[in-house]
């Protein structure tokens, strides 16, 4: 999974805890940065942060679909709105959670998206 947002301190503390739970993680703090890693790496999940400076979240989301990306996202924000996850889902965003998200919480998603991938990859 690829994780995204500006915030150092908070990914890096989310990362860590994932970690613990056995979950593969990669980190990005930039926008333009988890468009080179998803190329790269291709993961099955991104939790992705939507405010950040340059290239925000739904800007990521978009070209993630431009590119065909079958990555779940998971938006993951302290300040959207219903206009933000609107947007978000009209993209195709898995969720959209609010900051900050009960790590159970977060858990139960992305499972719920990693089910959803297995059952697309099966039918297909």
């Amino acid at each position: 999974m690829l994780l995204v947002d500006d915030e150092k301190d908070f990914v890096d503390t989310l990362s860590k805890r994932l970690l613990a739970r056995d979950y593969s993680v990669a980190v990005a703090y930039s926008g333009p940065q988890a468009l080179a890693l998803a190329a790269q790496e291709a993961p099955d999940l991104m939790i992705l942060d939507l405010r950040m400076p340059g290239m925000d979240g739904i800007e990521v989301l978009g070209r993630l679909r431009e590119l065909r990306c079958e990555v779940e996202v998971i938006m993951l924000t302290g300040h959207g709105g219903a206009e933000e996850e609107r947007a978000a889902r009209a993209l195709g965003a898995f969720e959209y959670l609010q900051k900050p998200a009960d790590i159970g919480q977060l858990v139960d998603t992305m499972q719920r998206a990693y089910a959803k991938l297995i059952a697309g990859r099966s039918s297909r």
